[in-house]
């Protein structure tokens, strides 16, 4: 009883953490909007020539363009939103302390596009991108560090040796997992926003970096743009269509890549779905294990109570009530372990928690030195399938049936009289 105690819980289990894995991926790609179509800058690699850089320049020039932009914007009518943005990391400082930040030159609608809730003050405005305004909203963690025991809002901070008002800040929120080579991880805490008109004032689109008496160059336009389109069925005929306007400004594409959300979940669901049969299939060794022991018990069980058969039949007992007989206690044994195993996989969240609480307290992976997959650990939580639940216990009681048809078949095949002799 306790192969299948112990071979149930372990289905359970097994596609349980698979479904939260799963479940975390999925809201993952939903984080980026199934809706969405991403476009990334993407920096041909060391020592590869852009197509948009000449052999002879220094200057490494590469990225999505404004006309693109510009492109884009005007000709796609499936599209509702056209959202660019701009990137760079800087330090920001305040008084004697400072931190490093992703500075993103964006839009009021990078806030909705994003999932971003604004935590006290204001976002960034269509007027701010008007005027060209030095305003900066702190991403939850930067305000932290820059004003630990003060409100922001108000105060000025120096990015780039330029000073930029604190009109708002951020409320926390979880990163976004890397998705393939596509996307990066992005934590959000760690941004400052400011007008995608005044990076462009302040910044420039030339990015240079001195390096060990050497130096470097990049220019870039823009580093996303992110297209919002109206009904998901139009998703990646819209996409192809992207793909094909921008090669009018792009000899290759070797310096930008289009990701769709609306594949990856997809691909999320494929993956959710072999990893619940690889999962689920190991698991169902632990029952076939259960079952052959089983077998095992009531073939011992057929020898011990030998002498017990030859009565039952020598008062006219037929086979078929003996075969019944050992099959309803395999049955019984069966059916009995599958409802404990299904009790037990029912607590598989709440013991994965007891696990997760080990963990953090033992072997600190909440600390600064976590590693991707500690958090990814830490943020995981089993779902309980609960197409699983009757599916085990069926397996339970089917095993049961199947290992014990044997031994019943062998009570029932004894000789009466030789089993009436039988010490």
């Amino acid at each position: 009883m306790l192969g299948i105690v112990f071979g149930v819980f372990s289905v359970i289990a097994m596609l349980a953490i698979g479904e939260g894995a799963s479940q975390q991926a999925q809201e993952q790609v939903l984080k980026l909007g199934a809706n969405n179509i991403i476009i990334r800058s993407v920096k041909p690699p060391e020592g590869a020539i852009s197509s948009r850089n000449s052999r002879n320049s220094r200057v490494l020039r590469y990225g999505l363009l404004r006309k693109d932009y510009n492109l884009l914007k005007g000709t796609l009518t499936t599209v509702t939103d056209v959202v660019p943005i701009r990137e760079t990391t800087h330090e920001a400082r305040y008084h004697d302390r400072k931190t490093g930040v992703r500075v993103v030159g964006c839009s009021t609608k990078y806030l909705d596009m994003n999932h971003l809730t604004v935590g006290q003050g204001r976002f960034i405005t269509d007027q701010d991108e008007a005027l060209i305004e030095n305003v900066v909203v702190l991403g939850a963690d930067t305000a932290d560090t820059l004003f630990p025991y003060q409100n922001p809002i108000g105060k000025t901070i120096m990015v780039n040796s330029q000073p930029y008002q604190v009109v708002g800040y951020m409320k926390p929120r979880l990163g976004s997992a890397g998705i393939g080579g596509s996307l990066a991880a992005q934590d959000y805490n760690k941004d400052i926003y400011i007008p995608l008109r005044t990076f462009r004032s302040r910044f420039g689109d030339l990015l240079i970096r001195f390096t060990s008496g050497s130096f470097s160059a990049e220019e870039i336009e823009l580093s996303q743009i992110t297209l919002k389109v109206e009904n998901r069925e139009d998703v990646l005929i819209t996409a192809e269509v992207v793909k094909e306007s921008l090669k009018k400004n792009h000899a290759t594409d070797d310096d930008y890549v289009v990701v769709v959300p609306l594949e990856l979940l997809k691909q999320a669901d494929q993956l959710r779905s072999i990893f619940n049969m690889v999962l689920g299939s190991i698991a169902a060794i632990s029952l076939i294990v259960g079952g052959i022991g089983i077998m095992n018990i009531m073939l011992a069980t057929v020898t011990e109570r030998t002498r017990e058969i030859g009565i039952r039949r020598a008062l006219g007992a037929r086979r078929k009530d003996i075969i019944q007989q050992f099959l309803t206690e395999t049955i019984v044994l069966s059916g009995t372990g599958g409802l404990i195993g299904v009790a037990l996989g029912l607590l598989t969240p709440a013991a994965f928690n007891v696990i997760k609480f080990v963990a953090i307290n033992s072997l600190n992976l909440e600390g600064p030195n976590g590693s991707d997959f500690s958090k990814l650990f830490l943020e995981m939580e089993p779902q309980v399938a609960w197409w699983s639940l009757p599916m085990a216990f069926g397996i339970s009681v089917a095993i049961g049936i199947i290992f014990g048809v044997y031994p019943a078949q062998s009570a029932a095949k004894l000789d009466p009289i030789e089993a009436l002799r039988h010490e």
